[in-house]
């Protein structure tokens, strides 16, 4: 993908430019002034295809030519960091690096000719489209004012749907309304909305009726003719725009009117339909259908909020397909038990049902053909998959550049597997899918990313952190099998699987999703030619560590360009393969031997793990400017340089290590850092780390694993002054309950999980002490007996977590005064604590909180 490619070779030439940077040629003046034509000429390109998916994005001739950007920028990335790789290997001083100096500016010149080129096309086609098309010919072509598409008028399982909506049609209120219907291509918006609206008693209502369907391409004379024709019955091509602007008004002008504005992308059609419809406050009524959350947040009022479609159940999905199949006729008894299995693979997908019905009819209604069917569902899905390419590919292709290769990487993970966005983030930053942003960290931006592709119905969140944020997340299978097609045609990532037959030199981005410990070894393609991998991703629970490992993974090392190596679940040693890697800017491993990390100035992130006691990163992870994350909890950090600030303070803002002297120093040196975690503090360390925190304001998330005991006990003795601590969590620190009060002042408090991290058996909340954000609270083993809070303590308090409290004689009864609590799970407690819970959930329904949920998980 152009886009993706661009920025991968961007973010090397901005490493280059850095005055300190290790990796160019010292003194070498030529190479820095190509570096920097050569950059500039790529934000120009990348600008360019920035504007492609808004100016020309369905002219042929961009799409040729953004294949040729992704072709060359690859094979120019390739080169560049082929002669980058030599000259790192090679020391300083060494006759041998002065001539890899030399190839390299030469290959660097080369490269730049090759981009200045292709610049220049990109200049004819931005002239071209000044001159010849700078928009889209209006069609003249009147359309049919209803779709016609896989989406019929079938309804089943909308009975909720369908009554949400009704309720917004007969709603007291005067004013025009619009009701906005947002979900996912496929899933009934239209067949909804078409329910509605042909409903005699519905139409009876109203005294006008206009249906018009906007599609990706907004048109405005188009859209016009459609409502005009609605309203008239007459084809009035011949009207110029201002007549039909005046013809519309004056049509619906004192009467009440419904009208269908479907699959709408663009707000800019709503404004011009919010001008040309009438308020006259006699409940006239819009039904918006859309994909996007952001255009039906748009169209829609506080107190008419967007209505979510929903997934059939597995019941209705049966119905359905029956319905299409077999008419009125009943689905044979022998038949019925393989068909709800085909039908479960569809995940309640309306257009996936009718599509599947449409395929199945087409072969003989046998036990026999449809048990090969069921046999062989990855196949006939594939054939369900293109049937419906039509509808989903629309979803994909108005997507703006940024978002096109993190969509089709999220396609990537296994079929079916619950995504965490956090291990997501972190792949789409190492693969530099995320454009940095000033003043905004980038999982800030990714995050962004993440809620839009959720707000374009392409991504289904499956669970969120006690702050609203989305923990993890899902795609569908339709959209996954798109996503599979596109990434390999674009080249973005390749999914391995057992039954692939191919060598994977030429394939940018490899996830392998399972144990396939012989594919190195069965499939030898790889090491023919060279190899331009960059990412090699692995996925699994410790799946990988069998019989046989210890000799592929040195296979590894032939992958000499690999930037991304996220191997965790193999549990093999990397420390001899890692040198040879010296591109990487994400490692997550197992490394007995850190110190083969110091030749990997690019790294971003280092996620390591050793087997061997008492090994350290090598010093010259102080030179590593780059660096953003390090995870490192049972590798100590080496001694900082004294005197000037290292430079691996600057950028870094994730940071999780065992607690020791050395560290306790580094700490106070990184103002920056936004999430800590800390292993093993100890109480001759406990008071040194609370003055650390004083230079960490910028701290959002915390998680203190203490080496405390009931012998001796740690205090928050003083004020912790943290402003933008959002989420702490605290374990084997055996607080005293009083210190809670401490904990109250922490401004911005959201969640806290408290795990033996306070002791004593009376806890008693003063009326002074007040978490006035705290949303989630999660306590965890001790012996607490008796609990007194009131409501006040915690207004804003949503979920509440009491796990293995085995001696805690009730929950207060006042919590269940809380007008935001929403949900309490009690986990390995006594009746007493449940008998309670059940009173509280019963004062909830009392205040009319019927959405309150009541957890018991046993064991």
């Amino acid at each position: 993908m152009a886009y993706a490619a661009l920025s991968s070779l961007m973010h090397t030439l901005q490493q280059l430019l850095q005055s300190k940077s290790p990796l160019i040629c010292t003194g070498n003046t030529s190479i820095q002034q190509h570096v920097e034509s050569l950059y500039q000429d790529l934000c120009d390109l990348q600008v360019f295809l920035e504007n492609t998916t808004i100016e020309v994005k369905d002219i042929e001739d961009v799409k040729v030519l953004e294949e040729k950007i992704k072709d060359v920028v690859y094979k120019a990335e390739d080169r560049i960091d082929s002669s980058l790789r030599s000259i790192i290997l090679l020391d300083n001083g060494d006759n041998d690096r002065e001539m890899a100096c030399k190839a390299f500016n030469e290959e660097l010149q080369q490269v730049e000719k090759e981009v200045c080129f292709l610049k220049q096309e990109v200049m004819v086609i931005k002239f071209n489209k000044h001159i010849g098309f700078s928009k889209l010919p209006e069609s003249t072509t009147f359309p049919s004012s209803r779709k016609s598409t896989i989406e019929e008028k079938t309804v089943v399982g909308m009975k909720d749907d369908l009554n949400s909506i009704l309720n917004c049609i007969n709603a007291q209120t005067k004013e025009l309304i619009v009701i906005s219907v947002v979900g996912m291509g496929g899933i009934g918006k239209t067949t909804l909305a078409s329910k509605v609206f042909d409903d005699s008693m519905i139409r009876s209502q109203f005294d006008k009726h206009a249906w018009v369907t906007i599609s990706q391409d907004y048109n405005k004379r188009q859209m016009l003719l459609e409502v005009v024709s609605s309203i008239t019955g007459i084809n009035q091509e011949n009207m110029s725009n201002d007549k039909l602007l005046d013809t519309v008004y004056k049509g619906l002008k004192g009467r009440r009117f419904l009208v269908v504005i479907d699959d709408l992308w663009r707000t800019e059609a709503l404004d011009l339909m919010r001008r040309i419809f009438p308020n006259d406050h006699n409940k006239s009524r819009i039904i918006l259908t859309t994909r996007l959350k952001t255009v039906a947040d748009y169209a829609s009022s506080p107190d008419f909020p967007p209505h979510d479609m929903s997934f059939l159940s597995l019941d209705d999905s049966w119905n359905l397909f029956t319905e299409r199949l077999f008419k009125k006729d009943p689905c044979p008894p022998q038949l019925e038990v393989i068909g709800k299995h085909i039908i479960q693979q569809c995940q309640g997908l309306p257009l996936s049902i009718v599509v599947i019905a449409g395929l199945l009819g087409n072969i003989g209604r046998t036990q026999d053909n449809w048990k090969k069917i069921e046999e062989n569902l990855n196949s006939f899905f594939g054939k369900a998959s293109e049937k419906c390419q039509a509808i989903l590919s629309l979803s994909y292709n108005c997507l703006p550049q940024y978002l096109k290769a993190c969509f089709l990487y999220i396609g990537s993970f296994p079929e079916d597997m619950e995504i965490h966005v956090s291990k997501l983030i972190s792949s789409w930053i190492a693969e530099h899918f995320i454009k940095a942003r000033s003043n905004t960290r980038l999982e800030v931006v990714a995050e962004e990313y993440l809620q839009e592709l959720t707000d374009r119905s392409l991504i289904l969140v499956r669970g969120r952190r006690a702050n609203g944020r989305i923990k993890i997340c899902k795609i569908h299978d339709l959209l996954r099998q798109m996503c599979i097609r596109e990434a390999q045609i674009e080249n973005v990532v390749h999914f391995t699987n057992n039954d692939i037959s191919d060598g994977i030199n030429d394939h940018r981005r490899v996830i392998i999703p399972y144990l396939i410990q012989d594919y190195f070894r069965d499939h030898p393609n790889h090491r023919n030619g060279k190899i331009t991998t960059r990412s090699l991703i692995f996925l699994g629970r410790q799946s990988y560590e069998v019989t046989g490992i210890y000799y592929w993974p040195y296979s590894i090392s032939d992958f000499k360009l690999l930037k991304v190596l996220d191997a965790h679940e193999i549990g093999f040693d990397f420390s001899r393969i890692i040198p040879q890697l010296v591109h990487l800017r994400y490692v997550d491993a197992r490394v007995n031997d850190p110190s083969s990390l110091a030749k990997l100035f690019n790294l971003q992130s280092i996620i390591i793990y050793s087997q061997k006691k008492n090994v350290q990163l090598p010093t010259e992870i102080w030179t590593m400017s780059e660096i953003e994350r390090v995870d490192i909890t049972d590798v100590d950090m080496p001694n900082p340089p004294i005197g000037e600030q290292p430079l691996f303070m600057n950028n870094l803002h994730t940071l999780a290590v065992k607690s020791s002297a050395v560290v306790l120093k580094i700490l106070r040196s990184i103002p920056n850092l936004n999430k800590l975690k800390i292993n093993d503090v100890r109480r001759t360390e406990w008071y040194a780390f609370l003055d650390c925190l004083i230079v960490l304001q910028g701290l959002v998330t915390l998680n203190i694993q203490a080496a405390a005991s009931l012998n001796s006990p740690f205090f928050l003795s003083r004020d912790i002054f943290l402003p933008n601590l959002t989420k702490l969590s605290l374990n084997s620190t055996f607080f005293p309950w009083e210190d809670m009060a401490v904990l109250a002042k922490l401004p911005n408090l959201e969640v806290l999980k408290a795990d033996n991290a306070f002791w004593g058996t009376d806890w008693k909340l003063d009326e002074d002490v007040v978490f006035p954000k705290l949303n989630c609270l999660a306590v965890r083993h001790g012996n607490l007996e008796r609990w007194e809070a009131t409501s006040d303590n915690f207004p804003m308090l949503e979920e509440l977590y009491l796990s293995w409290l085995h001696f805690l004689e009730e929950i207060p009864e006042s919590i269940g005064e809380i007008m935001t609590l929403k949900s309490i799970e009690i986990r390995g407690c006594n009746s007493a604590v449940i008998t309670s819970a059940k009173q509280i959930r019963e004062n909830q329904e009392i205040y009319g909180n019927y959405e309150f949920q009541l957890r018991f998980v046993r064991y």
